[in-house]
């Protein structure tokens, strides 16, 4: 689970999300827009409506014709606003391009003339505004925040933020530290709903460090989005005899003692042959782990099974669209995901999907996608 550390981070200020000044300006110039880390983001093939020029999920300009865009939730495409920022929906309704624009690169539509769109109300704590470092690292964190709702809104699970359900919603802390080497740091954890991320992981540097000192194959700040949200579904959808039986069957019994079972794991390491039952060392440490490290991987494999598919790299239905999802590992993921491999390696690149799955972790994919509870949309932008 990577529990919380205490709420109290010493040696840094932090102001509640929402207090920021609003600006409509953005955009880039010169070739397609790309993320500040040079990554291509997510999820669909994007395209202007004006001049039908190719978009990156992050564009607030199309480089090509000069409309200024926005992202609207609903209709899961990037749209064009007017020059004060202004989006009428086919219903008619009318949306404005996020506040927070300037200050994470946020192009999603707001309801609210000079108010927050849905993704960044899900952040409850940001970096001061004097924390220059903080506020870089904050950009990346919320550009894999909105990747990450993006696909729960594709894949049909419901996101609901403590604004609107303070007992059973999601919320986000997004800290920041100085002092990297103090016992303050800050610990990424998931308590109740509230998803604590450490902003140092938005730094390759220190997060590759970090990944090489744990032996990982695989250490990204999406990655720890979707693995942390795997412990809040888990705690939301995994309710009901039925269910709770099923999952202990699968994944351990959750009543082991979590702290424990942490000492356990790093004083003695991960079993002899977990490979043949777990997808990471990590998920050998505790049943909660080991279900989150299986959600992150259905979100890895599904995601990049839609991009792959919208870029005419493989031709099958949704994901959603079969029966099983072990048969999507099976069919379509093992062979799409060995081919991007060799892609990798031919760029001497580290694989792009560094894991095996064994038969037993199909089975603990096919249980979480099991817990999907509608065929996807939203209440709004």
């Amino acid at each position: 689970m990577r529990p919380r550390s205490d709420s109290r981070v010493t040696g840094t200020e932090f102001v509640v999300a929402g207090s920021c000044k609003r600006t409509l300006t953005g955009g880039g110039a010169g070739g397609v827009e790309r993320s500040p880390t040079g990554n291509v983001c997510p999820v669909k093939a994007y395209r202007c409506r004006v001049c039908d020029n190719p978009l990156y999920f992050e564009n607030s300009v199309c480089v090509s014709c000069g409309t200024a865009l926005g992202f609207s939730r609903d209709e899961r495409s990037i749209v064009p606003v007017d020059e004060t920022g202004r989006y009428v929906d086919p219903s008619g309704a009318i949306w404005w391009v996020c506040a927070n624009l300037n200050l994470s690169g946020c192009t999603w539509l707001a309801p609210l003339h000079g108010g927050t769109c849905f993704a960044c109300d899900l952040t409850r704590t940001r970096p001061a505004d004097d924390d220059l470092e903080g506020l870089e690292q904050f950009r990346l964190a919320e550009q894999a925040k909105r990747h990450l709702v993006v696909e729960l809104d594709t894949l049909g699970f419901p996101v609901v933020g403590k604004t609107t359900d303070p007992e059973d919603g999601l919320a986000f802390d997004l800290l920041s530290t100085t002092d990297r080497s103090a016992e303050s740091n800050v610990v990424i954890g998931h308590e109740n709903g509230l998803i604590t991320i450490d902003l140092a992981e938005s730094d390759d540097a220190y997060r590759e460090k970090v990944r090489a000192q744990l032996a990982e194959p695989y250490r990204t700040m999406l990655g720890h989005f979707r693995h942390e949200v795997g412990h809040y579904y888990e705690w939301q959808l995994v309710r009901g005899d039925e269910r709770m039986a099923r999952c202990r069957e699968l994944f351990g019994d959750e009543s082991k003692d979590y702290q424990e079972e942490i000492q356990r794991h790093y004083d003695e390491g991960a079993p002899a042959g977990w490979e043949e039952r777990y997808i990471s060392t990590y998920a050998t440490m505790h049943p909660f782990e080991d279900f989150a490290e299986t959600w992150a991987h259905y979100l890895h494999i599904c995601d990049t099974i839609e991009t792959a598919g919208e870029h005419g790299l493989t031709a099958v239905a949704p994901v959603t669209a079969f029966s099983s999802f072990a048969d999507v590992v099976r069919g379509v993921w093992i062979p799409l995901s060995i081919a991007l491999n060799m892609v990798n390696r031919s760029m001497g690149k580290d694989d792009l999907y560094p894991f095996v799955i064994p038969p037993p972790v199909l089975d603990k994919l096919d249980f979480v996608a099991s817990l999907r509870t509608t065929d996807g949309g939203t209440s709004g932008p």
